[in-house]
């Protein structure tokens, strides 16, 4: 280790992806030092902060995939963890619900990809048993998935903080640290930050919704280009939570990367249903309407976000029309639940998912991590990379091992 150095490595972005990779790797290294490095003034503050907390089973994704394999292993590690740091965690289980025939072949294929994927305990279930898991829900079909549970994952960034910076030697998480570019040297790279420069040998980039635009700062151009979809939530009001004990969720269109809307029990007992999924004119903006000139540029300037429009045309249609119209979302909810009304739901959070678009217009679906140089980049971390990111960091964390001179 040149001792010069502020750190052998830095990561960029302090979301549950970075701060789960720089914890991992202060655990197999602790002779490294390692920096986190976050733009905001706490940890956690986008993606990890505005999903709803479900911890993923693996089910639906491409059994072999990055996603299947790192969602299972980091289930079961996040579970581990939450217990022995005491951050509340249930187990609530979920089910996915056909309420039409043509969804039948979908529902199986489900099934047969949690099969392949060994998720424990699942199994399926009819109209009867699923009046028992969720009295006021209606469906002719199902799967159970006894897995399945919630967790507040901003809680988990913060306790995973703290142990990077009680780890190893001089480890640190910074926050109000924007990254504004990275200047090479033969042996080291400065990363300059509107709080000053550190040196480092070495770079993960973690950015989540802005890890193209890192990427390009390192010299690096990805083929393909972040463009952001806002999910709104609504809540249920306390009458109505009553219908909803664990979580519920459709039949999902497997032509689309989105799980469509559903029903989740959160950690601290409310219920929320949602999301919608919209383009987004701003990264990081969380409310309707919200404009950033840079940002809606990126999207609507790439070729491929007009070849994704083109494919999924219809669809957007859609999600558009229930994100300004509640009548249209309610009629959506109650093919789940039919005694919901319009006056059970009360406005919630919203999120805004980095999707990861390919020239071609594709909605890349697995997890892309790229080495080039001195640099490990983490370019699409989508769901269930929460549920996933202590997996995706011992990934990171022998990547590294492998490509660096540690």
């Amino acid at each position: 280790m040149n001792k010069e150095l502020d750190f052998d490595i830095v990561v960029v972005g302090g979301g549950i992806v970075g701060l789960a990779c720089a914890y991992k790797i202060a655990l197999s290294r602790p002779a490294v030092r390692v920096a986190v490095l976050e733009k905001e003034e706490q940890v956690a503050t986008h993606q990890t902060g505005h999903n709803s907390g479900v911890i993923h089973s693996g089910l639906y994704y491409k059994p072999g995939s990055n996603k299947a394999k790192t969602c299972t292993e980091g289930r079961k590690q996040l579970i581990a963890f939450a217990k022995k740091n005491r951050i509340p965690c249930k187990i609530t289980g979920k089910v996915i619900v056909a309420t039409s025939e043509k969804e039948l072949p979908n529902l199986e294929e489900i099934f047969q990809n949690g099969l392949e994927s060994s998720i424990e305990g699942m199994e399926k279930i009819g109209p009867e048993e699923i009046r028992e898991i969720e009295p006021f829900c209606q469906g002719i079909a199902g799967i159970r998935v006894p897995c399945t549970g919630v967790i507040d994952f901003t809680k988990v960034a913060k306790k995973l903080a703290r142990l990077i910076e009680n780890t190893g030697q001089g480890n640190k998480v910074l926050t109000s640290h924007e990254v504004a570019g990275f200047d090479k040297h033969d042996f080291y790279t400065r990363v300059v930050t509107n709080n000053g420069p550190l040196d480092t040998k070495y770079i993960i980039n973690c950015a989540g919704l802005q890890s193209d635009r890192i990427a390009q700062l390192d010299g690096v151009e990805p083929t393909m280009r972040i463009v952001p979809f806002r999910g709104d939530y609504y809540e249920l009001a306390k009458e109505a939570a009553e219908k909803v004990t664990s979580l519920v969720y459709p039949v999902p269109d497997p032509a689309f990367p989105f799980l469509g809307v559903h029903f989740t029990r959160k950690i601290d007992g409310s219920v929320e249903c949602g999301p919608n999924a919209v383009l987004a004119f701003k990264r990081e903006g969380y409310n309707k309407g919200q404009f950033d000139l840079k940002d809606a540029w990126a999207s609507l300037s790439y070729f491929g976000t007009w070849r994704m429009f083109r494919r999924h045309w219809l669809y957007g249609v859609g999600e558009y029309s229930r994100a300004w119209c509640k009548k249209l979302l309610v009629r959506q909810l109650q093919r789940l639940i039919p005694t919901l009304k319009g006056d059970d739901l009360r406005p919630g959070q919203s999120g805004v998912r980095a999707q990861a678009v390919g020239r071609d217009g594709s909605l890349i679906d697995d997890f892309k991590i790229e080495r080039q140089g001195r640099s490990i980049h983490v370019l699409n971390a989508p769901s269930p990379a929460a549920t996933a990111a202590l997996a995706i960091g011992d990934h990171i964390s022998r990547m590294a091992s492998q490509c660096f001179e540690l």
